[in-house]
């Protein structure tokens, strides 16, 4: 896309990134997103060095176009991580759970984009002065792990303190959305629960059916006492995690309560006693389409929402 930052500085169509899903953005769903113009992303943070090696090399199997990956720096074996990317050639590293400054110089010598996932005015401020290439604003609409800011609220902030340019993601799943973005100054949309539904999301098929079903209200945020919030769709787990943390208990046990509890969900299908992530925009989800279709709605609405908008501005004579 001319003259935009993000498009020109990634190599890539569209200024959409798919959101890094733990235990669902593997390699096939990140090759299809990026094959079909946007920026599709990994979620390293849950995979073995060797399993992520797998998923980059299934999504270049799909796609000669440039695809990121999701480090979580937290991890204790993220170097080795990095090694792999290094080694495989990856374009984009987005990251979370920690500060890549001690990896920057490396990532840059190899010609990799780093692009940080942050929640603050200071901590894209700090991002900025390290050299990141650009990062994604994130609010609490979003789904899985969350921080306490909208996405309304953050972005223009952050907009309005770095030079870098910005990517918003939390509450985006139509061209009202999108264009509400660019009017706050972001550069680009990353959007994950829309991406949940896409026919190459391996996901099993009730978790799809769990966003199909959702309505507005159908998302709550568990972990609040744990100091870990996650929005997840309202299910016998989450309903109990609530009851739990309203009761006082451990911090211990509510948290062995959700050990393993995505990898049900996803894998196993249980999305009773599974963790359903999902932002609050999954009762905008209604169908499941390809990623190439899901992108071109996305356009394709913005430009709609942008007309509409416009002829409305001009209505109003100012």
């Amino acid at each position: 896309m001319k003259n935009n930052r993000v498009c020109e500085i990634l190599g890539i169509k569209y200024p959409i990134f798919q959101g890094a899903m733990a235990w669902i953005s593997g390699g096939e769903l990140a090759g299809a997103v990026s094959r079909d113009g946007g920026l599709g992303i990994i979620a390293g943070g849950g995979m073995e060095p060797d399993l992520l090696r797998e998923n980059i090399r299934k999504a270049k199997a799909i796609t000669s176009n440039p695809f990121g990956v999701n480090l979580m720096l937290m991890r204790p074996d993220v170097e080795e991580q990095i090694n792999v990317c290094i080694e495989e050639g990856v374009k984009v590293i987005t990251t979370g759970a920690g500060n890549p400054g001690a990896f920057m110089d490396r990532l840059k010598a190899a010609n990799i984009k780093v692009i940080p996932v942050i929640p603050t005015v200071k901590l894209a401020e700090r991002m900025e002065k390290i050299g990141a290439d650009a990062i994604i604003v994130e609010g609490m609409e979003s789904g899985g792990h969350v921080g306490t800011i909208t996405t309304m609220a953050l972005l223009p902030q952050i907009v309005n303190a770095v030079n870098i340019p910005v990517i918003a993601a939390g509450g985006i799943a139509s061209g009202k959305q999108f264009l509400a973005a660019l009017s706050m100054g972001a550069e680009a949309v990353q959007c994950g629960t829309i991406f949940l539904t896409a026919k190459e999301c391996l996901i099993h098929q009730n978790y799809k059916n769990a966003i199909l079903k959702a309505k507005d209200r159908s998302t709550v945020t568990t972990g609040n006492f744990t100091g870990h919030p996650v929005r997840v769709i309202e299910t016998k787990l989450a309903k109990e995690m609530l009851e739990l943390e309203k009761n006082g208990a451990p911090k211990e046990k509510i948290e062995e309560l959700g050990r393993g509890s995505l990898r049900n969900a996803v894998i196993e299908g249980d999305v009773e006693n599974g963790s359903v992530m999902a932002g609050q925009v999954a009762a905008m989800v209604n169908e499941e389409r390809t990623t190439k279709e899901i992108l071109e709605y996305l356009i394709c609405d913005l430009k709609v929402e942008t007309e509409v908008l416009k002829r409305k501005v001009d209505n109003w004579g100012i």
